[in-house]
């Protein structure tokens, strides 16, 4: 007999193990079989599960269990990514806790080895925990980012791009994060909302003859100022265009220049332009051909390049100087408070510098027209479509891209350095020598470059690089392109947009045809998860108490692509108690002797309930198939659930009953087959999405009758049902029974009749000879699922009786004798008004302008949903009061 429930503690790691070590991960050998492929996202090697990996991965191991299930040699690719500033920002700090050396007192390679041992000890957590999560990556082809064949595949790359210009050196403006010292991504840059200030500073003229206010809130980049802009239209500044201001402090003339990037609405109409220091002001230089001056050193300290009594200052101690030297000459012309958006490093925390550095760059725009044209043609297409007008927006606006960072763990840039800075690009430091060689005439000292690549720049191989490339492997002829990534929409630009340029590139063909991005998790009100709210869940705590298996069911459930997901715990033990009642409806049917039999058919089966069971099992099998084949996994997992709690345990199992316990030992028999097969079909297509229970449902319903063809449920084949099976005269008829009950039920419920009470009889009200027909062949049913006495046909409802209308059929309950009709006529009243004016009330909010201009859209979404509830509860009430007033 089966368990008494179902122990997802003790389970899951021993199921767990038992598929892995059968190998089932893996792609099947066969040849004909055609390929599906998934790249995982590579997790941080530093990382740890969080709830939108959770979300991620259990979508992906949705699309590959199904995939395998349907016979295809589905690959499921995993590995890690080595997080560059994140892996040695861990190393860093456990020196600097230990009391040891810096990285740069340790030198580079001892370090490195450091990193090394760190990554051996600690860099399989976050692979560990998606283990227990289920996911089933085929942990055989484990890949990371700087395994050796990814490391040559990535020098191979940067030569090549090398070689075709399209990587190439340059002086540009950087995120630099004055902590690490290193040029950092858009993506590590946190835009967080601060305190600050707007001084004003007036600006000579170089002529004496006045002089121009500009407002800033960063007084010390004034030392590289090189220009003032002001705009060509403004009327009030036409007339200095052309001249010059004396620079204050530094002393040094700048010119007064024509931009339209000066707004004449904003401050003084006039801005300071510091090319070295903005982002926005480089771009002016470049129109205007201004000197580029940086003022400060990796640290953020004034450089050489400033004032003598600057030089060696921190930045913000040479705002404070700044400010008050202007004070001191009679310049300051106000300041104003404000709060505003400052860019700071999402690791180390400090203030993000735009800083002039000589970097590495990939000539994106060249590599982004193929991979525009590819989503365009159709070859790539993202679910939501909406989501490839953020694609192309990035795409066709895209910058050059920085690809060398100052770190020292990560692909270090394949370049060496001549005694006269001639750069050699190659693959192999001997490769580089006998560049020079072939140069010099002999051979001279090389210097390798200090910089590591950008991490994004190894991920962007991904699709590739982990199939073996630049190796024409097996694996690359067979599984690329990919089929499905699943990600998140924040790095379409940084992961997605790279791995479509290179991949076209170097393949000569898209990564993946289909890209879906999934939504974001938030808490159950709706609000973003972060650890200074408090409201962050742990998806390994949540596995621990509820079981992967309910974890996994609510967030496919509720992964609908139009909106984000609001997370509760009670959603999670909801999906809990569904994976329950299917553990207690195969207990009971094991039981009540439901086994296989060795020559079921079901197109001959007669038995109308199991005609009509059969007949929904093939309708959910097509849309569950239909859903997660098109990445609809929330319209997939409702269908499985509305089909397994309502038509099979609620209605099946229950109007079963009366048969497993009569006398037709034929109708028994076939209701045993039939209730068996239709488990099978429902654990197959369950497996996907919870596929503990469902694999320890299968092992230990093993044994009941003929034996199945698959030991194992993960290597089962998926259910191809025939349409023909679907059975329009037994659906109907159970309808018609089903609609009464559960009409019936709702009359008592509504009505307060109490729940252990009988009543006289269903009456069933001018009834057709085929209604005639269901109902007397299925009295005894009726009779125990509405606990009724008696059914009755008859031409009016009796004295007494509530009237309701279920399709094109009416009913009636006698319920006088168990409810007072005038006191449930005021109660039903009262909750009406109730439910009213909660209506009104949130009605006023939202028709309301000013609340929807200042509310979160968290905060309107959740008063949306609460008059939907409200109104909801009114109708029904409203109903409920309806039948009372036309009781005869």
């Amino acid at each position: 007999m089966l368990e008494k429930s179902f122990d997802s503690k003790t389970a899951e790691p021993r199921l767990y193990a038992d598929w892995e070590a059968s190998g089932a991960f893996a792609p099947i050998a066969d040849p004909d079989a055609p390929p599906f492929a998934i790249v995982i996202p590579p997790p941080n090697v530093t990382g740890s599960l969080h709830i939108g990996h959770a979300l991620n991965n259990t979508l992906q191991d949705v699309l590959i269990r199904f995939e395998r299930m349907r016979g295809k040699a589905a690959l499921w690719l995993p590995g890690t990514d080595h997080a560059g500033i994140a892996t040695q920002m861990v190393v860093e700090r456990q020196l600097a806790a230990a009391g040891n050396a810096t990285r740069r007192d340790l030198g580079r390679d001892d370090f490195i080895a450091k990193v090394w041992e760190w990554k051996a000890e600690s860099g399989g957590i976050i692979t560990n925990q998606l283990r227990r999560l289920g996911a089933s990556c085929d942990w055989s082809r484990e890949r990371f980012t700087l395994d050796d064949g990814l490391s040559a595949a990535v020098r191979k790359v940067f030569v090549k791009l090398h070689k075709d210009k399209l990587i190439y050196r340059d002086k540009r403006l950087v995120n630099w994060d004055p902590q690490f010292q290193t040029a950092i991504s858009d993506l590590e840059v946190e835009q967080r909302e601060v305190d600050g200030h707007y001084w004003h500073f007036a600006y000579p003229l170089e002529d004496g003859t006045g002089e121009i206010v500009v407002a800033t809130t960063r007084p010390e980049t004034m030392l590289g100022d090189t220009a003032v802009a002001v705009h060509p239209s403004d009327e009030r500044y036409k007339h200095l265009i052309g001249r010059a201001v004396r620079l204050p402090i530094v002393n040094r003339p700048i010119p007064i220049i024509a931009d339209e990037y000066a707004d004449p609405e904003k401050g003084s109409g006039a801005v300071k332009i510091t090319p070295a220091h903005d982002f926005n002001d480089f771009q002016v230089g470049k129109r205007h051909n201004l000197p580029q001056i940086n003022i400060l050193d990796d640290f953020a300290r004034i450089n050489d390049n400033g004032p003598r009594d600057y030089q060696g200052l921190d930045r913000f101690a040479a705002r404070k100087k700044v400010v008050e030297t202007f004070e001191e000459l009679g310049l300051l012309r106000g300041i104003e408070k404000t709060r505003h958006m400052v860019p700071h490093g999402d690791r180390s925390g400090v203030v993000v510098e735009p800083y002039l550095t000589d970097q590495w760059y990939v000539d994106a725009k060249v590599l982004a027209q193929p991979a525009i044209k590819a989503v365009e043609e159709g070859k790539t297409v993202f679910e939501p479509r909406h989501w490839e007008k953020t694609y192309f927006e990035w795409m066709r606006n895209i910058e050059p891209w920085c690809i060398s960072r100052q770190l020292w763990w990560g692909h270090r840039i394949p370049a060496w350095y001549g005694p006269d800075g001639k750069i050699f690009v190659a693959e192999t430091e001997a490769e580089a020598k006998a560049q020079a060689r072939e140069l010099y005439g002999r051979d001279e000292p090389l210097r390798q470059d200090e910089d590591v690549l950008d991490t994004w720049f190894s991920s962007g191989l991904w699709a590739f690089s982990t199939l073996g490339w630049p190796e024409q492997t097996t694996d690359l002829k067979r599984f690329y392109p990919t089929n499905t990534l699943v990600t998140g929409f924040d790095i379409i630009f940084f992961w997605v947009a790279r791995m479509m340029m290179l991949g076209l590139h170097f393949m000569g063909d898209v990564p993946f045809h289909r890209v879906f991005i999934n939504a974001l998790v938030r808490d159950a009100e709706g609000k973003k998860m972060s650890k200074s709210k408090g409201n962050v869940m742990d998806p390994l705590e949540l596995v621990d108490e509820y079981g992967a298996d309910a974890l996994r069911f609510t967030l496919t459930a509720m992964s609908g692509q139009a909106r984000d997901i609001k997370l509760s715990r009670e959603r999670i033990e909801g999906y809990r108690n569904f994976g329950t009642k299917l553990w207690n409806a195969a207990n009971f049917c094991q039981f009540n002797g439901c086994a296989r039999a060795e020559s079921f058919d079901p197109a001959k089966v007669e038995g109308v309930l199991n005609r009509w069971i059969i007949g929904e099992t093939v309708r959910t099998a097509a849309a569950v198939t239909a859903a997660i084949d098109s990445c609809g996994f929330d319209g997939a997992a409702n269908a499985l659930y509305r089909f397994i709690w309502n038509s099979f345990c609620d209605w099946y199992v229950e109007l079963a009953k009366p048969i497993l316990k009569g006398e037709d030992g034929a109708a028994k028999a076939e209701t045993q087959a039939t209730a068996a097969w239709v488990l099978d079909v429902i654990l197959k297509l369950l497996h996907p999405v919870m596929p503990f229970l469902t694999e320890e449902l299968w092992r230990q319903t093993a044994d009941l009758g003929a034996a199945r063809s698959e030991s194992m449920l993960i290597s089962a084949r998926w259910p191809d049902l025939a349409e023909s099976l679907i059975d329009p005269k037994a659906e109907a008829e159970i309808a018609t029974l089903v609609a009464a009950i559960g009409g019936g039920r709702a009359v008592r419920s509504e009505l307060g009749v109490p729940g252990g009470a009988r009543l006289p009889a269903l009456e069933i009200i001018d009834a057709s000879a085929e209604v005639r027909r269901i109902f007397e062949t299925n009295a005894a049913i009726i009779q125990t699922m509405l606990r009724v006495d008696a059914i009755s046909f008859v031409a009016a409802p009796s004295a007494g009786s509530v009237p309701f209308i279920e399709g094109a059929d009416t009913y009636a309950l006698p319920v006088a004798e168990h409810i007072d009709v005038a006191a449930e006529k005021v109660r039903l009243a009262k909750e009406i008004a109730a439910r009213a004016s909660d209506v009104a009330h949130v009605m006023k909010k939202l028709g309301n302008p000013d609340f929807l201009a200042r509310a979160k859209e968290e905060v309107i979404e959740e008063n949306r949903e609460r008059l939907d509830e409200a109104e909801a509860a009114k109708t029904k009430l409203e109903a409920a009061l309806a039948r009372l007033q036309d009781m005869k």
